[in-house]
């Protein structure tokens, strides 16, 4: 590391922070317990994970993937069918493998934030109250009893990386547990329906699509205050705003 030319900010504001320094990507979180989990998460999954370098809290050194990430928010992906179904593919694999042990949030956890959340929209004037409404009623398919699996809680189409038609590995771990299948292959099309198909023909079991439609809804609503406080863009093209418009 010491020939670096330049460091890269991949990410960054209040919460954490993360850099690339050559090949070594130097993850910096405020709250450790989320390290905690990245890391034993890491360790159990039955997929391709970054290799821990070294840990020196707050500081978590990982090696960087091979390959491009699947896609983008917001930007048509370039990765094949093959590439999407293998993404797929490797999602039914963590999802049946063994639980980890710490449970994720309750279906009356995420509701409720749901309804904090819709309510601050509207009441900040960020978005119309009638697509706020529309998508608060579509999102309620999501919130249904389901068998909890091994899941990554934030596969978002960035975090998995392929080369060619292979799937290299997933990054950004902190948010797995037990969770609802559907959640991850929701968050992994989200903006990308057109590659809905592939996934679930990778995944390779029933999928209800209606809840998958839920969860993005869900998803979108869920974030965009956040998204919004810490400097990110969700009315951008493709983005959480196009997302939640599309159910109308």
């Amino acid at each position: 590391m010491a020939d670096v030319e330049e460091v890269e900010v991949v990410v960054a504001h209040n919460e954490r922070a993360t850099l690339r320094v050559g090949d070594v990507f130097l993850k910096i979180d405020a709250d450790q317990t989320r390290t905690d989990v990245e890391v034993e998460a890491m360790a159990m999954a039955p997929i391709p994970t970054p290799e821990v370098l070294w840990r020196k809290p707050p500081v978590l050194a990982l090696a960087a993937l091979p390959g491009t990430a699947l896609g983008r928010l917001g930007e048509p992906s370039t990765a094949s069918p093959a590439a999407w179904a293998a993404a797929g593919a490797a999602t039914r694999k963590l999802h049946d493998a063994p639980l980890p042990p710490w449970p994720g949030r309750s279906l009356d956890e995420i509701a409720s934030r749901l309804d904090g959340e819709c309510e601050w929209l509207v009441t900040n004037g960020v978005l119309p109250t009638d697509l706020v409404t529309r998508n608060r009623q579509v999102a309620e398919a999501a919130l249904r009893p389901r068998t909890p699996v091994f899941a990554h809680g934030d596969l978002q189409v960035t975090h998995v990386f392929v080369d060619g038609d292979e799937i290299t590995g997933v990054i950004d771990w902190s948010e797995a547990a037990q969770g609802d299948a559907l959640y991850d292959l929701a968050t992994l099309t989200l903006g990308h329906e057109e590659r809905l198909g592939d996934v679930v023909a990778g995944y390779g079991a029933h999928v209800d699509l209606d809840v998958i439609r839920a969860w993005w809804a869900l998803r979108s609503l869920l974030v965009i205050r956040w998204l919004v406080e810490h400097d990110f863009d969700p009315f951008a093209p493709g983005c959480e705003v196009d997302v939640l418009r599309s159910r109308l």
